[in-house]
């Protein structure tokens, strides 16, 4: 067999039922996304008010439920599997003798990941993280030889950091405010106040949109493919550019790192004792699920104010959701180590296998189902309404990568990319019963 083609033998089954898993929890908070205005995801209070703090309406418990137990964590785990794909490819590669050639074959991969990042943003949704797994990703490579103890430390002192930049984002914003709202009592600001109150209005613009702004954005999503891409390269921009280097960049990296040594210490491969993957469950959910409910409790009892988002939620962000990422860590792995639940582990390793193929086929699909191209359905449903449409996407990716592979090697962004990678059409379709 040519080193272009990986054997089925080859895969951890571990790490696709953990992919697989990860993939399917993003969908809960991207449907938000699919279905809202921009600033409902990072204001849940933009479009219409959640309930007072003293009954909580299903829309508030909605998203109770995902900040204290999905935000970010699926996103973490996702991170943290793209840095071991990494190294398993990379360990593969060497395996077969490929040398110095493993550095062409991973860079090559590398790059049409952010290709593929790219286009998927601006002709399909914007809230794509292919880009920002592409571009940090060219910086793994030179260290895939660090031990697992060195990589796991890297990484949590940059998601420490990450943490800190959040906290100094917070009192910074709050100062920001605060020069903002004095310069608007001064009949001639200085031009620092008016710095003050242009990076304010942008700010608030973000999580406090103006009745005009969010009706141009519905009729935007409610319009014909053309104006749907003109709109969206707007946001993609922000998310490659601003947002990226600002906030994600450090977020990603640390994630990446973490990831790369957990492989390597044989944690995603369900190699560790039960009794370490109980204590990891039992401590990131005894840690992480009361961290989270206080910040997300807290942020909504301050009226969701701006400088508050960082304040809780930006400063708990990196510890809850390691937390809670730890815990779903703990459980999908004993049930991979003891082999229980075969069924159930089967379909999520098929959804982890077509991870990529499933990303974007979701995002196809339900961009198309909320935009003005297709069903136009754009804002037309209530946040607690939207995670209905959870389980029905979940049961197709489920069945369909079942089916896909019980015929064919790759899914088919999967064929596509690794035929990209190495240059040279990649076999598809099983050879016969032996690798069915």
């Amino acid at each position: 067999m040519s080193q272009e083609t990986e054997p089925r033998q080859d895969r951890v089954h571990s790490v696709d039922v953990m992919r697989g898993f990860a993939l399917l929890g993003i969908l809960i908070m991207n449907i938000v996304s699919f279905g809202m205005p921009f600033a409902s995801y990072v204001n849940p209070a933009a479009m219409a008010p959640l309930g007072s703090t003293d009954g909580a309406g299903p829309n508030l418990t909605a998203w109770l439920i995902v900040q204290t137990l999905f935000e970010g964590k699926m996103r973490a785990l996702f991170s943290m599997l793209f840095g071991t794909s990494a190294i398993l490819m990379l360990a593969r590669a060497e395996q077969r003798g490929a040398g110095i050639g493993a550095a062409d074959i991973y860079y090559r991969r590398t790059l049409w990941l952010i290709l593929f990042g790219l286009l998927h943003a601006h002709l399909i949704w914007y809230g794509d993280i292919l880009y920002a797994y592409g571009l940090v990703g060219l910086l793994l490579f030179p260290l895939r030889n660090l031990r697992a103890k060195t990589l796991i430390v890297a990484g949590a002192a940059i998601v420490l950091l990450h943490s800190l930049q959040n906290i100094g984002a917070g009192f910074g914003i709050a100062e920001l405010k605060q020069k903002a709202e004095m310069a608007a009592g001064v009949d001639k600001p200085s031009l620092e106040q008016k710095k003050a109150v242009a990076e304010w209005g942008q700010l608030r613009d973000m999580f406090q949109p103006s009745r005009e702004a969010l009706e141009a954005e519905l009729k935007a999503h409610r319009g014909g493919w053309i104006e749907n891409l003109a709109h969206r390269a707007g946001t993609a921009a922000l998310f490659e550019f601003t947002m990226f280097f600002q906030f994600m960049f450090l977020d990603v990296l640390g994630m990446l790192l973490l990831g790369m040594g957990l492989a390597k210490a044989g944690v995603f491969d369900a190699a560790l004792s039960y009794r370490a993957y109980a204590i990891m469950a039992a401590a990131g959910f005894v840690v992480g699920i009361p961290l989270n409910y206080w910040a997300a409790s807290a942020w909504h009892s301050s009226g969701f104010d701006i400088p508050g988002f960082f304040s809780y939620l930006g400063s708990t962000a990196d510890p809850g959701r390691l937390a809670v990422a730890f815990g779903y860590i703990g459980i999908v792995m004993s049930i991979c180590k003891c082999g229980c639940l075969g069924f159930i582990t089967a379909t999520l390793g098929a959804v982890g296998r077509m991870a990529l193929s499933n990303y974007l086929l979701t995002s196809i699909i339900f961009t198309f189902y909320f935009n003005g191209y297709g069903a136009g359905m754009f804002n037309r449903i209530e946040r607690w309404r939207l995670f209905a449409l959870v389980p029905l996407m979940w049961a197709f990716n489920l069945a369909w990568s079942s089916a896909w592979l019980r015929h064919y090697r790759f899914g088919p962004a999967e064929w596509l990319w690794r035929s990209l990678t190495y240059w040279r059409k990649q076999p598809m379709r099983l050879a016969g019963p032996c690798e069915s």
